[in-house]
Parts: C-alpha cells; sequence; structure tokens
C-alpha cells in the first residue's frame, strides 16, 4: 500500500448529484498554530488543510509532538489557531451550540455519581437537551443512557459507582456520555491507550459497533497503527515538528471488521507501510 500520496479530500466520500455542495463536518482551511513569539516562538502545526466529511472516521498518526493533539486543541475551541480558519459543521469552531464529543484516556468519571448519572451529565447542559433535561432525565434521557449501556454491554451496571467498575467498563461508560448528545464530532484522543491489549481489542470492537450504528463523525488520535487501521476509514499521516499532515488515505478493507483481521497479509501490510512512513519523517 503506497503511503507517501497525499490527498487533500476524502477518499471516501460518495459521489454527490452535480451542484450540490454539502458541507463538511470538519474543515481546517490554512491553519497553523504558534506558541510563543520572537526567537522563543514554536510552531506546533504548519498551515493545514484537513476536510472530513459527514460520516467519516478519520485517524492522526505520527511521532509524539507532531500536531497531532494540536489538531483536537484547535476543533474542540481549547487553542485559537494562529492564522486560519478551523470550521465545525460550517461554523467556525469558537461558534456557540456546537455538539462536540470527547472520550480520552481518562475517564474523569466524578466518583460521587452513579455511572447513569455520568452519563447523562452532556444532557443537563448542552443545548437543546438542556432546556428539557429537568422533564426528561427519569425519562426519554434515561432511556437513552440505557440503551447505549445495553450496546457496550453494561445495562446493569446503571446504578454502580465509577469506583466499582474496572478500567475497562469505566472507557465503556466514557464511550457512551461521549455519544449521549448526539454530537456532530466525535474526538478520541487515546481513549484505550491505558488498557490492556485484551481489553483494548474488546473496545475496538465495541467502538466499531457503536459507529456503525450510529455513523457519528469521528476524530482519533492513536499512536496504535492497529488501531487506527481496525477502526478508521481514513489515516492521516503527520510529520514531526512543525506539524504536517503529509499523508492521507482510505483505509480499503470493509467493515464490519473482526479481529482476526489484523493479522492478514492485506492488514499487516498496511500498517507496515504506515510505520516505514513515520519512521522517516522522525528520523527526518
Amino acid at each position: 500500500m503506497n503511503m507517501t500520496a497525499t490527498i487533500p479530500a476524502s477518499s471516501t466520500q460518495q459521489a454527490k448529484p452535480a451542484g450540490v455542495h454539502p458541507r463538511p463536518a470538519l474543515e481546517l482551511q490554512d491553519a497553523s498554530v504558534v506558541f510563543g513569539s520572537g526567537d522563543t516562538a514554536v510552531t506546533a502545526l504548519s498551515p493545514t488543510n484537513l476536510r472530513m466529511d459527514r460520516g467519516d472516521f478519520l485517524a492522526l498518526v505520527g511521532p509524539s509532538g507532531c500536531g497531532k493533539s494540536t489538531i483536537l486543541k484547535l476543533v474542540s475551541n481549547l487553542i485559537q489557531p494562529s492564522s486560519g480558519l478551523v470550521l465545525v459543521g460550517g461554523k467556525e469552531a469558537k461558534a456557540k451550540e456546537l455538539r462536540i464529543g470527547m472520550a480520552f484516556q481518562n475517564p474523569t468519571m466524578l466518583p460521587w455519581l452513579t455511572i447513569e448519572q455520568n452519563i447523562l451529565m452532556p444532557l443537563k447542559i448542552v443545548a437543546p437537551f438542556k432546556h428539557t433535561y429537568r422533564k426528561d432525565k427519569k425519562g426519554a434521557f434515561r432511556d437513552r443512557v440505557h440503551d447505549l449501556l445495553g450496546q457496550v454491554g453494561l445495562k446493569d451496571f446503571a446504578n454502580h459507582y465509577p469506583w466499582q467498575l474496572s478500567g475497562g467498563m469505566l472507557q465503556r461508560s466514557n464511550l457512551c456520555r461521549a455519544l449521549v448528545h448526539e454530537p456532530d464530532l466525535l474526538l478520541l484522543d487515546e481513549p484505550f491507550g491505558a488498557l490492556d491489549q485484551f481489553t483494548r481489542e474488546e473496545l475496538w470492537q465495541i467502538m466499531q459497533t457503536l459507529y456503525l450504528d450510529r455513523k457519528p463523525t469521528v476524530l482519533l488520535v492513536t499512536h496504535d497503527l492497529r488501531e487506527a487501521g481496525y477502526l478508521a476509514n481514513r489515516i492521516c499521516v503527520m510529520s514531526a515538528r512543525p506539524g504536517r499532515i503529509i499523508s492521507d488515505e482510505p483505509v480499503n478493507i470493509p467493515q464490519p471488521r473482526d479481529i482476526g483481521m489484523i493479522y492478514s497479509p492485506e492488514f499487516v501490510e498496511m500498517t507496515q507501510g504506515l510505520r516505514e512512513l513515520i519512521a522517516q519523517v522522525r528520523n527526518a
């Protein structure tokens, strides 16, 4: 698999009727990030262009310090671009009322709340759900939480507290919380990195099921090339600082995928190509 060609737009987007140009779910237009100024300025992200259509699942991979997490921070409005634009759903990322779900390596559940109460939290604070929270929290919203917990195998743990669950169970709950408010964009920052390999692979399957069932737009940052290949339909490789995207290619393996697939010649060839490209940019 050739991982050296740069593709400016998604190779997985379906053909649209002539004259129809739907807004992308996410777009970076020459977005850059520079920390500091003068002689101490550090360019964390070179001017970068990236487009994700609705329903894309894109994985960002590359050496440490290449700007993967910087892109996540731009998209989630934790930092502002030094130049260029970051658009989510056709609006600047700093615009209000954009629904973004996030799952990180640490689930950060509130220990004094039950799992059900933790997962309900986005519905309590995010529009338009917050306006009907008091009315729906014991009805439609509670049913929504329990449906998600059932999908990840935790339907009997809604009334447990975080300290009563294992790390893998907490991360499943974390995925439910990230999806419960039907986000426009789901951001995943090494969500399975702290788990053992067996639990990690189990959660890959759960994440794939949630994605195929709900088709959110997903941006995943990971150092695990097998994780990227198993979950994503596109993989972008980033160079060492100053970060920039040097490769954007589709994963041409049909979904759903099973764990045994990661040992197939096609999959091994793909991940090996990614590994060699990352080694090249790391050495450079």
